[in-house]
């Protein structure tokens, strides 16, 4: 994945077929949990998912302050481009 905008795109396909949200409420601004009721344990299995689609390891750690799609956009494109 070479830019942000690929990631999103990249993170939003998977992100409503993993917890069948709309695409359209996928945005950069939306708060995982508040907006898209994201939990914990819906964190763990999406960085999983991000580990075999990129083939990146991804430290739970790189994740911990994450509360927006942007935040996940932005370590899953430092990740990737590393």
């Amino acid at each position: 994945m070479k830019t942000q905008e690929d990631v999103f795109k990249f993170l939003q396909e998977i992100m409503a077929e993993m917890f069948e949200l709309a695409p359209e409420d996928i945005v950069p601004t939306a708060n995982l949990s508040t907006d898209l009721d994201i939990d914990s344990i819906d964190a763990v299995d999406l960085m999983v998912r991000l580990r075999e689609l990129t083939g990146k390891r991804i430290n739970p750690e790189d994740f911990k302050n994450a509360r927006t799609i942007q935040d996940v956009v932005d370590t899953v494109h430092r990740i990737t481009s590393a």
